[in-house]
């Protein structure tokens, strides 16, 4: 089974402990090998934790994808106007190189994200609490109100930045919980489908009840 997805798996639990429950005809024989209904009901419980914990890690990731498409778009949206804001302010402050610095206006910008957010965040707070920059970028129709909203944008990609790694751990601590939930289930499978073989040797259509079928 180790090739199968773990929907799979999972039906295939479902319905050999089912029927290894409800058929006498597979439960007596299976009871005579350690394998009464209390112990099944064992496995029907690892199966039910298995279950719920695959549900949990699809809903997760379904979230972290979530999160990522709305960083993605709060990215685009708010390096649209920090660029415009930046080549303004490299026209406006061409002469001042110790503003260019504050504001960081020299070189490329950063691909990282983290390093992107340096610099906007650095424009942004420099150009809002230095009365000369905000002069100077009015003369381009650039005013304190619009670097407010460009600033804003910034902090709404942060915002959009840290629940996405915050939907990442969860997404990756459902993956560890549910991945350890089936190695369980598929350990007590394992035993199961031994015994059952066993018990049920000489009737390979109860095998079959339980999903195993038998080489011909």
């Amino acid at each position: 089974m180790r090739d199968q997805t773990n929907e799979s798996k999972l039906l295939f639990a479902q319905n050999a402990i089912a029927n290894a429950l409800s058929i006498k005809e597979i439960s007596i024989p299976l009871a005579q090998f350690g394998y009464n209904s209390a112990r099944i009901k064992e496995g029907e419980v690892l199966y039910e934790t298995a279950k719920e914990l695959q549900a949990k890690q699809i809903k997760e990731y379904g979230e972290q994808y979530d999160a990522t498409n709305t960083l993605f778009l709060a990215r685009a949206m708010a390096n649209k106007t920090y660029i415009v804001h930046v080549k303004i302010a490299r026209i406006a402050l061409r002469n001042n190189p110790e503003t260019n610095a504050s504001l960081q206006l020299m070189g490329s910008r950063k691909n990282s994200l983290s390093g992107w957010l340096k610099q906007a965040n650095a424009f942004y707070t420099n150009a809002l609490n230095t009365p000369k920059v905000l002069a100077s970028l009015a003369k381009f129709n650039i005013n304190e109100k619009q670097l407010k909203e460009g600033k804003a944008l910034v902090n709404k990609l942060e915002s959009s930045f840290n629940a996405q790694l915050k939907e990442k751990g969860e997404a990756q601590m459902a993956t560890k919980e549910r991945d350890a939930a089936m190695d369980k289930l598929q350990d007590w499978i394992s035993d199961f489908i031994a015994i059952a073989r066993i018990a049920l040797a000489s009737e390979p259509q109860l095998l079959e009840m339980l999903g195993i079928v038998e080489p011909s």
